[in-house]
């Protein structure tokens, strides 16, 4: 059957794909999937799409976790010209809004066993941006930030401008689908891994011992994660129990990664490489090139890419960036640049990352940076997690306190003196956490496997996102 474009980034992807016939594709729980049975798939559904009226511009969600299922729509919607927007379950509840700031038309759900129902989306606002958009042509994708200040915007990507960085063919990698299939990363991290012929792992959840069991049965060789979930694979200590020796390599992103947890990476896996990457949803995933794997500094960019620093953060221009936001104005300004928040430390042509400007703490006109402190604090006996942020204070305008997570139970009294002991001998006073909390490691989280970020704490608390 013929795809709706022809001579596109998506028809050459299709093509691609094609080329590698019977080799595996998808290792799910209950079956793998060949190149040549992903591209059957995708021509059934290309026949349902078009049955339920999905093609080209129609902005088409679908609600799932990544399987041969979801995988084969995700292609179809683009060979019928649509616009694609994964969900996953976890924001059922939050689909009347993504719908109405999304342009959502239709809805597709997958149950536990794979089937899928279409229906007919929720009201839905108009933009023009995304009239604009159809009249290219073109593929799109919609993806949500997490709206945990508020409400959520939608980015919207040419797929076209997508799929360009994935033209030249590459070695392949068996790839565990770590990252959410709702993520610009996740979707980066799917499209490279089909594009270059590697295999695509599917996990359940993201809990260590979940992950450990899809390396050892998918003969996993990349692992793009988080920090934070490298953290907590060391604390669990779970990767004694599996044959997890197919990992080559370990990526991590999305958030700041201490470097006393790096160091402990490097003896954990002494024959795995460890690359810092980075990317933003509204413009890509940039090339990042470290100098000695046990640094922190690295140096980002790549084919199409531009940085610079302005007063300490990172600006970045992308060839590939969003078409914009469906419900807000765009980041990026008339030259092409977008501020990423993103606070950096630079060396001639490396950069070392040190967190987001809306986290810095102001104790009496003094700067704090959580990273720094957490970084120390991971150096303390039996503490595994730490999150510092700033509370409201009456005189010094605020104050740095911390959340911890411990290996065993300590009484919370002895950990409060312990761990400010601890600190004042290795920090400047204004630094050190006025009060600890302890707390169970997965209350640090979000679901997204990353730092539970705290902006402000007065009596609720508010979390930021992070770029990733």
């Amino acid at each position: 059957m013929s795809d709706h474009l022809s001579n596109s980034a998506v028809d050459r992807l299709v093509s691609r794909l094609a080329s590698f016939g019977e080799s595996p594709a998808i290792v799910s729980e209950k079956r793998t999937v060949s190149f040549r049975e992903l591209l059957a798939d995708s021509e059934i559904w290309l026949e349902r799409l078009r049955g339920e009226g999905v093609g080209q511009g129609t902005v088409c969600g679908y609600v799932g976790e990544y399987s041969p299922q979801t995988i084969s729509l995700f292609i179809s919607l683009m060979r019928v010209g649509a616009i694609a927007a994964p969900l996953t379950p976890a924001v059922e509840h939050e689909l009347p809004r993504l719908a109405q700031i999304g342009g959502l038309e239709r809805v597709i759900r997958f149950d536990d066993e794979g089937h899928a129902t279409f229906s007919a989306a929720f009201s839905h606002g108009s933009s023009p941006l995304l009239d604009d958009f159809r009249a290219t042509e073109h593929a799109g994708l919609v993806v949500f930030t997490s709206g945990s200040t508020g409400q959520p915007k939608a980015i919207l990507h040419d797929l076209e401008k997508v799929l360009d960085k994935f033209a030249e063919l590459r070695r392949g990698r068996r790839t565990v689908l770590f990252l959410m299939m709702d993520h610009f990363g996740g979707v980066n991290t799917l499209l490279s891994t089909l594009a270059y012929g590697g295999v695509a792992i599917c996990i359940s959840d993201r809990t260590p011992d979940a992950v450990c069991r899809a390396i050892s049965k998918g003969r996993a060789e990349l692992l793009p994660t988080t920090p934070t979930f490298l953290k907590m694979l060391i604390a669990s200590g779970v990767w004694r129990d599996h044959g997890i020796s197919s990992v080559r390599l370990i990526t991590y992103g999305t958030e700041p990664m201490p470097e006393s947890t790096l160091a402990r990476l490097s003896e954990v896996f002494p024959g795995v490489e460890l690359k810092q990457t980075y990317g933003l949803s509204e413009l890509g995933v940039l090339h990042s090139k470290s100098p000695d794997p046990k640094s922190l500094w690295l140096k980002i960019g790549g084919r199409g890419f531009e940085t610079r620093v302005v007063d300490g953060v990172l600006h970045i221009r992308s060839n590939s960036s969003m078409v914009g936001y469906l419900n807000a104005p765009s980041p990026i300004d008339a030259e092409g640049w977008m501020n990423t928040g993103d606070l950096v430390d630079q060396q001639g042509d490396l950069i070392r990352f040190r967190g987001r400007a809306s986290e810095v703490i102001n104790v009496g006109g003094q700067k704090v940076f959580p990273t720094e402190v957490e970084t120390i604090l991971l150096q303390a006996d039996r503490v595994v997690d730490a999150t510092v942020y700033g509370a409201k204070h009456p005189l010094l305008g605020q104050a740095v306190r911390a959340r911890v997570s411990l290996s065993e139970p300590e009484d919370e009294a002895a950990v409060n003196e312990r761990l400010k002991e601890f600190c004042r001998d290795r920090m400047a006073k204004f630094k050190v956490p006025l009060k600890f909390e302890v707390l169970p490691i997965e209350a640090q989280i979000t679901p997204r496997t990353k730092k539970q970020r705290i902006v402000e704490r007065v009596d609720d608390l508010r979390t930021d996102k992070h770029r990733g």
